[in-house]
């Protein structure tokens, strides 16, 4: 199992696993920053001035302002917080087609055997 394992990391897959699962982190928090700070206000300003994070249906009956001191009091389902997240794998998935769709044209096309 020792021989196994020093021949997958000789490979180069671990190093390439490695590269790239640190550019996913930085690139989620990327991506978590846009979602927060640029799209969602665009949003919020669009709808009124909703804030996303404080939307929220209270389960115990709470009446709080905000999510944080309505979670503290109860139950609640954060809907908001689950829009946020729902634009944030959007952006990521667009992203991903983005650069999936560049490589392809990069590469050519695919000759097919007969």
């Amino acid at each position: 199992m020792l021989k196994e394992f020093k021949a997958f990391v000789n490979q180069g897959n671990a190093l390439d696993l490695a590269v790239g699962v640190l550019i996913g982190a930085a690139f989620g928090k990327i991506v978590n920053s846009i979602v927060n700070d640029i799209i969602t206000p665009i949003l919020s300003l669009a709808l009124g001035r909703v804030d996303f994070v404080n939307l929220y249906i209270p389960l115990a009956g709470q009446t709080d302002p905000t999510l944080e001191a309505a979670k503290k009091a109860g139950s609640v389902i954060a809907y908001g917080v689950f829009l946020n997240t729902v634009i944030e794998f959007l952006v990521v998935a667009f992203t991903i087609f983005l650069v999936v769709k560049q490589i392809n044209r990069l590469r050519g096309p695919v000759e097919k055997k007969a």
